[in-house]
């Protein structure tokens, strides 16, 4: 399902407040889209959300902390408030990690699952059901190529992502199944250049990873252009996803160069 003309739809942004979401909401607005802003961090959300406005756009911000299954039900609420309905949703918020397994704190390693993947699954539940009973509408899950080839030191953070990509391609199944009117677009990112990666984590990663890095704009670009022509997953750089093909005919061939690569 095409989508080329935002005007006068209505989305839904998590992680609004910087990097990938944050160049994503300003691209929609752009387009024409009123949009929903949601993070925790309420002062940058509603930063953004004049930034908007005073571009001519229409923006409201919504704090909340997606893993709490309570507050999102509260916030998706007032956004349908506030616009009536909602025809995208991009599962966006999430955060990172670097440790060995052993070291890794479980706490952390829990609200890693609770914010990546548990926060996907809240609004989906939530705001899905309204598109459904509209016959339209749009679903972008933003995961990364670390929910399809695991590297040394993220094992928590892949789990996360490996959940989310699982439940948005059988997710993407059953909507197919139900003739749904709803798309739903997976998105692989390799390493983007955005505050996700704190400065502990840009220590820990080897020279030609970071040299490896793109800017969010040309990813956000990517993403308008797979919507565009109805894709349901895109990974970006697009050379990444060559390494799915490697993994799938020489699955051993594959794990010895992520353990060269990613070598110090």
């Amino acid at each position: 399902m095409q989508l080329e003309n935002y005007r006068g739809l209505n989305a839904l942004v998590t992680g609004a407040s910087s990097g990938i979401g944050r160049v994503l909401s300003l691209r929609l607005a752009k387009e024409g889209a009123r949009v929903a802003l949601v993070a925790r961090r309420e002062a940058e959300l509603e930063t953004l959300a004049e930034e908007i406005r005073a571009a001519g756009g229409e923006a409201v911000s919504l704090p909340c902390d997606v893993a709490d299954a309570g507050q999102v039900t509260d916030v998706a609420r007032k956004a349908l408030e506030a616009f009536g309905s909602i025809d995208i949703l991009v599962n966006n918020a999430g955060y990172g990690g670097q440790s060995n397994f052993l070291d890794w704190d479980l706490e952390d390693m829990e609200r890693l699952m609770r914010v990546n993947y548990f926060g996907t699954l809240y609004f989906t539940k939530a705001l899905l059901p309204q598109m459904v009973e509209r016959k339209t509408g749009w679903l972008v899950f933003v995961s990364s190529v670390s929910g399809k080839i695991a590297s040394p030191e993220k094992s928590a953070y892949a789990a996360t992502k490996f959940a989310m990509s699982g439940l948005a391609e059988g997710l993407s199944l059953d909507l197919e199944v139900m003739n749904a009117g709803v798309h739903l677009l997976t998105v692989h990112p390799g390493v983007v250049r955005t505050p996700f990666f704190t400065e502990q984590m840009l220590r820990g990663m080897p020279e030609k990873t970071r040299n490896s890095m793109v800017e969010p704009e040309g990813l956000v670009d990517a993403i308008f252009g797979a919507l565009a022509k109805g894709k349901r997953e895109l990974t970006y750089p697009g050379g990444l996803s060559a390494g799915y093909i490697v993994k799938a005919l020489a699955p051993n061939f594959l794990r010895n160069q992520v353990l060269r690569v990613t070598k110090k």
